[in-house]
This record gives structure tokens, C-alpha cells and sequence, in this order.
């Protein structure tokens, strides 16, 4: 409890135990005591029916001679006694009087006058929360109140004798202090007030040792100072003391002894030379920071950190501090430790020394950069046969990448800070190694990096020729360059697509329709993927056959020869042949009229279609015959008035042949038996001119019109038939 609280109840205590009220034990009249001084009493009492005026009288006990009377209208219920006594026990009366001076009530109490006032010999500050005040004992006194006033702050305490210190002050602070007496009557009147100033508060040290033979001591500034003293000396007592007066915050001892513990103390004084409150600390020098600290990573992924021995160092911590913030240690009374350590991270390094007086100083803090971790499961992708394009993802500590892809013709290099590298002009159908280094500026390339085999694709076939083995089949032919390849002919063209597979060096396309043209190019596959195709090589095949041919005997030597278009066929050559000879005839038409028929004969027929490049598809048909020869030496007979026969000369004996007969009053026909060279027709209307045709008679009853006309008049006077002219005209070659 502070001294100002202790104050305060206790005063309260004596102000309640002095109070009392009094009360007439028959009429009800009263009085109380509010305050007390040391010449003075503070009372009130109650007003009473029908008084006039009330009378007070205070005798001093054991004093002889010394009482007070005073005398109060009904209108006053409450008075002072002054010029009383102090530390003096007084017997007070009060009545109630009546307007014919009849005392109608009244009431008694004692009451104690305060002790006299103190008089301050003196008031000084030797702390700066403290003021310490002198005075001369006063009679009858039990204890005085102290007070220390700073404006409305009043800060109190209760002592029992001189001197007294009041507590829980401000540094650096002025206080107007004064002193009252206390017994059990009351509290005295305050003294003449003294101007007192606190001390400056003490400057609070914090201390530390820099190096082994140093201490460094620091302090915030303190309010009011103007300077600052700071002394040093051995806890244990030997060497001398030092000290250094200063108006900084900070100073530094040196030339002390390592591991030695000193004792610091500093106070402050104002601009009057005062001082202050002082502050002790003790710190202490150690070990010095061990030296010649290295640093080494080895191959299982640990970092190794050496150091020298020092004096008066008994153990060692070592404290490596990674980039990421993680920090371990290593304590150790050996001058070497291991620790676990990680790719692409920067290590910062110090070591302490220790004993029993503490720490050393700390030393240079070494740092140390592993080197960059080794890109992970990165991806080879073949782009084409000579390129592959090869991605990961970013490592720790990498700053730069190296790809490289090594095989028994040589090696490609790539260099990038992205994390994607293409590897281009590789050698198509070849085995790589491929790895991916990591590289730093503080550690340069890490070499450990695992790297992966890649096989590029094929080389691309070259075909070296395209042969005809059969109608619609073509083989194609190429070099195999390539292990473990298999090969696909594919030929494209309008009509679609036709492929072949082979794992050697050639290929057969069948079912390749007639008169198309394709692009043939070649690929190879192989478990690492597909070659660039090799270069197309054009492709035709041979004119297709028209599906239709037809021939018409024109004439008895002449053929007309008739065909569909054929797929391809930019000319076409059609041949008739026979033991007695053939027929040709060259058209970029699709019909031919073909001449030097013989009558009579068998034929063979065939086409040729031929493309524009000179490709020849040989078409056969069935064979043809032609029509048999035409009768010579037709010659008409008249039979009697109504009939004719005709007569001619057979080309031979077992063609039979019919006859027509045309003429403005009807048509006659007449077919004799085979073997006769003669027919007959009867019955026809004379006075007509009628054409008269021989012709070789078919299976299909088909007439030739081409054999030749004789015109006849038959008359109807009986002369005789005339015999006209052959009006037939006839086609003329020329034949061999």
C-alpha cells in the first residue's frame, strides 16, 4: 500500500474516532464535533422547542483558569471555539436556554485539541521518487502527515517521528511540502510550505560485450540531465576503478580482461551539478569469437564448419541460419559440426565460444551458398526428327540453365534462364543423352544432375524407283537408313488413298484403279516416332479400258469401230486382225473407221488406250466377223406378166442370201433355200420401177444395204423387163 493511501485511512480513522454526537438522555438534545485543530473545535448541535439562545462553555481539564463561553441566538445551530490550547483535553456543555434564561436542555462531551504545528528545519531529495523532511518533535503529537504537492497532485504519508521521506514521486519534479501533527483529537493545522525538487531518475544501462577485451554501455537520455557519469571496476574487486564522465548516451570500455565480470554504475546531474539516481550493472568480457571458421559441403548433402581453438572458450554453438529463416544449432566441445544441408540455399554461419562467464562476442558471420538444385522429371518431347524440345520446372538457387544432349556423333548445347530449352539440328535415328544442368553465379553448374536417353525419330526413307508388277499393282522401293523402323508407302492422289507397310526396303500397292495419277512419298516409325516423309515421287497408272466397244460394217470393206471413254486414255489405237490381214486406226476420238475389211472373215479385236505420257493399257474384246461377201452378176428375168426372178452369182456356196425388192406400189422380199443363186417373186404390180438389192442373209435376218442396187422398170404391155442402171454408190480405198 503507498504511503499516501496508509495517509488517508489513518486520518479518516481519527477524524471518525473525534466526531461524536451526544445526545440528552432525556430531552433529545444533541451535539456533534465536525472538526478539530490545534486551537480550534468545530461543533453543531440540533435546535430544541422553545429556545431562545443556546450558550457553549469549554474548560480545559487539568488546566487551571482556562475556559471559554460564548453565547448563540435560536437562529445559530453550529460555532468555532478558537484560542484554545493544543494538546488539550477540553469539557464542553451546551444548553438550550429559554427567553427568561431558564435552561430547558442540555449536553456534555470531551474533546482534544490537535497537537501544536511543525515547523520544516529542512527538505531534501537524495532519490528521485523520494523527498526526506526534518523537523523539531511537537508535544502530544502521535504522528504527523506528510505532504508533497505538484500542482493538483498531492502525494501524502503518515510517519511517526523526524524524519520523514515521502514515497511514489516524479524525478526531476518540484513539490511544495508541509507537515501537520496528528494525536487522537485531530490533525494540526499545515506547516509553512518548502520548495524541494526530486533528484534526476538514474539512466537505465543495458550493456554488452563487442569483443573480448570490451564492454559497450548504452542508456536512453534522462529528463533534465545535462550529463552523465559511468565508472567500471572488477566485480571482484582487483585492478582499478574507471571512470568516464560524458554528455552522450553511450560508451565504450576497453582494454578489459576477457571472461572477467565488471560491475558498471552511471547516474546523471542536472544544471545545478546535482546528482541523480545512480544504476548498477554487471556484465561480462568471455570468450573471444573463434577464428579461421571454413566451410565445406560434401557429397551426401552436408554442410561441415571447422574452427580454432580458443582461450578460456570450455564449449562451442554454432548457428547456421538458412535463407527460408530456419535456423539450427550445433553445440559442441569439439571445433566442428555437421549439419544437413539442402540444394540452392544460402547458409549464414557464426560461431560462439563459451565458459562459465557467458558468450563471446559475436565474430564474422560467414555465409555459404549450396549449389542450385538439379531440375527433376523434366520432359523430352520430339518435336520432329531433329528436334526435341525438352521443359521442367524452376529450381531452388538456378539462376541459369544448360541443356545438353550428347551422343557418339557429338554433343548440342542449350543455354537459358527460362526453364524450356529446344535442342535443334540433331541427327535423326540417334540415341542421346540428355541432361539438364542447373547453374548459379556463386556456385557455378551443378554436375551431379541425372540426365535420360532419347532416340530421335527415323530418318526420313528415299525412294529409289517405282516399278510395274501387274495391272493396278505398283512396288515402291527405298533405301532403309533406319533400326527398328517400320515403313508406310502411301500413294494420294484424286481417286483416295492406298498405303502398304513393310519393314524392309520395299513396298506393293495393290488395287490402284487405271487411269489415275498420285504423289508416293514414304515414312518411317519406330517406338521413338515417325520420320518427315521422304520427298513424293509422281505416280500413273495406265489408261483404263472402255468398259464398251462396238462395230458397225459400214460398207463391205469398211468398219466403223465405236467406244466409251476410257479413265486416263488421251489417244486411243484399235486394230482388226485376221489371218488375211488388219485393220488400224490411231484417234484421239472415241470411234475409228476402219477400211480393207475382207468380206467374210473373222477378226480379232483390240484397243489400246494411251495416257498423254505414253502409259498403254492392251484391251481385248470379243472377236468380230464380217458380212459375207455381196452376190455379182444380179440379172432379173420376167415370168410371165406378173412375176420376176432374180438371179446373181454366190461368193460362195453356203451363204444364202435374200432379196429386196422396192418400188413405188409395194415392197417384195424373197428368201430362196440355201445353196440356190436365184429367187422368185410372183405377183407384183407391173408399170413400177423397182430397186432390186442381193444381200448375205445373217442369223438375225439383218440386211446389208450396202451390197449394190439395180433399178428396173417392169412394164405392163408385155414387152420385155428392161435392165437399169446400178445406182449404188460405193465407198473407194485403197488396200493392201
Amino acid at each position: 500500500m503507498r504511503g499516501s493511501e496508509r495517509a488517508s485511512l489513518l486520518l479518516v480513522g481519527l477524524h471518525l474516532h473525534s466526531l461524536r454526537v451526544v445526545f440528552s438522555t432525556n430531552t433529545g438534545f444533541s451535539m456533534s464535533i465536525y472538526d478539530v485543530t490545534s486551537r480550534s473545535i468545530y461543533l453543531r448541535w440540533s435546535k430544541f422547542s422553545g429556545a431562545s439562545s443556546y450558550r457553549v462553555t469549554a474548560t480545559a481539564v487539568n488546566t487551571v483558569g482556562h475556559s471559554l463561553l460564548a453565547h448563540f441566538s435560536d437562529g445559530t445551530l453550529k460555532s468555532t471555539l478558537t484560542s484554545l490550547i493544543p494538546n488539550t483535553v477540553y469539557a464542553i456543555q451546551a444548553e438550550a436556554i429559554d427567553k427568561n434564561g431558564i435552561t430547558l436542555a442540555e449536553t456534555r462531551t470531551m474533546q482534544s485539541t490537535a497537537p501544536d504545528v511543525p515547523v520544516i528545519d529542512q527538505a531534501y531529495s537524495k532519490l528521485s521518487s523520494s523527498i526526506t523532511v526534518e523537523w523539531r518533535a511537537v508535544p502530544g503529537a502521535t504522528g504527523y502527515l506528510l505532504a508533497a504537492q505538484d500542482g493538483d497532485s498531492c502525494i501524502e504519508t503518515v510517519v511517526t517521528k523526524s524524519p520523514g521521506t515521502v514515497m511514489g514521486l516524479e524525478p526531476a519534479t518540484c513539490y511544495r511540502i508541509t507537515i501537520r501533527s496528528v494525536n487522537a483529537g485531530g490533525k494540526s493545522r499545515p506547516s509553512p510550505s518548502r520548495k524541494t525538487t526530486t533528484v534526476l531518475s538514474a539512466p537505465i544501462l543495458s550493456a554488452s560485450s563487442p569483443s573480448c577485451d570490451s564492454i559497450a554501455v548504452s542508456w536512453k537520455a534522462v529528463y533534465m540531465a545535462v550529463g552523465f557519469s559511468v565508472s567500471l571496476m572488477r566485480s571482484d574487486g582487483l585492478g582499478k576503478m574507471l571512470k568516464q564522465n560524458t554528455t552522450n548516451t553511450s560508451f565504450i570500455f576497453s582494454n578489459l580482461d576477457p571472461g572477467t565480470l565488471y560491475t558498471i554504475k552511471a547516474y546523471a546531474w542536472n544544471a545545478n551539478g546535482l546528482p541523480g539516481d545512480d544504476f548498477t550493472y554487471n556484465q561480462r568480457t568471455i570468450p573471444c569469437a573463434p577464428g579461421n571458421v571454413s566451410i565445406e559441403d560434401d557429397e551426401h548433402g552436408n554442410l561441415l564448419v571447422s574452427w580454432f581453438r580458443v582461450n578460456f572458450g570450455h564449449y562451442y554453438v554454432v548457428f547456421v541460419k538458412s535463407d527460408d529463416g530456419l535456423e539450427v544449432y550445433c553445440n559442441t566441445s569439439h571445433t566442428q559440426c555437421l549439419f544437413q544441408s539442402d540444394c540452392g540455399f544460402t547458409y549464414f554461419v557464426s560461431v560462439f565460444a563459451y565458459n562459465n562467464a557467458g558468450q563471446s562476442p559475436l565474430g564474422d558471420v560467414f555465409n555459404y551458398t549450396t549449389a542450385p538444385c538439379c531440375p527433376s522429371n523434366f520432359r523430352a518431347v520430339l518435336v520432329s526428327s531433329d528436334t526435341v524440345e525438352v521443359s521442367w520446372a524452376p529450381v531452388r538457387g538456378a539462376e541459369m540453365y544448360e541443356t545438353k544432349a550428347a551422343s557418339w556423333r557429338g554433343t548440342v548445347l542449350c543455354n537459358d534462364t527460362a526453364t524450356a530449352c529446344t535442342l535443334s539440328a540433331l541427327r535423326c535415328n540417334t540415341r542421346y543423352n540428355v541432361t539438364v544442368y542447373s547453374f548459379s553465379e556463386a556456385r557455378g553448374s551443378n554436375t551431379s544432375c541425372a540426365s535420360k536417353y532419347v532416340t530421335t525419330a527415323p530418318c526420313s526413307p528415299e525412294i529409289k524407283n517405282i516399278s510395274k508388277e501387274a495391272l493396278s499393282v505398283i512396288s515402291v522401293h527405298w533405301q532403309s537408313n533406319n533400326e527398328e523402323a517400320t515403313y508406310i508407302v502411301t500413294a494420294r492422289g484424286e481417286a483416295g488413298l492406298w498405303h502398304c507397310t513393310s519393314s524392309g526396303n520395299s513396298c506393293t500397292l495393290i488395287n490402284l484403279p487405271c487411269g489415275s495419277a498420285f504423289s508416293v512419298s514414304v515414312i518411317a516409325r519406330s517406338p521413338a516416332g515417325q520420320s518427315l516423309p521422304s520427298y513424293s515421287v509422281p505416280l500413273e497408272t495406265a489408261p483404263c479400258c472402255p468398259n464398251d466397244l462396238t462395230l458397225t460394217q459400214v460398207t463391205q470393206s469398211v468398219t466403223n469401230v465405236t467406244w466409251s471413254v476410257g479413265m486416263g486414255a488421251h489417244t486411243y489405237a484399235t486394230t482388226l486382225e485376221s489371218p488375211k490381214g488388219q485393220a488400224k486406226c490411231h484417234t484421239l476420238q472415241n470411234y475409228c473407221l476402219l477400211g480393207c475389211i475382207t468380206c467374210g472373215t473373222n477378226y480379232t479385236v483390240s484397243l489400246k488406250a494411251i495416257s498423254e505420257t505414253g502409259l498403254t493399257s492392251h484391251c481385248t474384246y470379243q472377236g468380230y466377223s464380217s458380212s459375207a461377201c455381196c452376190p455379182s452378176g444380179v440379172k432379173l428375168y420376167r415370168l410371165g406378166n406378173n412375176g420376176i426372178r432374180v438371179y446373181w452369182q454366190a461368193s460362195e456356196e453356203t451363204i444364202s442370201y435374200i432379196t429386196d425388192l422396192r418400188g413405188s406400189k409395194g415392197n417384195f422380199t424373197c428368201s430362196p433355200s440355201s445353196g440356190l443363186s436365184y429367187c422368185d417373186i410372183t405377183e407384183i404390180p407391173c408399170g413400177d420401177v423397182y430397186t432390186a438389192v442381193v444381200s448375205p442373209a445373217t442369223a438375225k435376218s439383218l440386211k446389208f444395204t450396202f451390197c449394190p442396187k439395180k433399178i428396173y422398170s417392169v412394164t405392163c404391155s408385155g414387152s420385155s423387163v428392161g435392165m437399169g442402171k446400178n445406182t449404188v454408190h460405193s465407198f473407194h480405198y485403197s488396200c493392201s
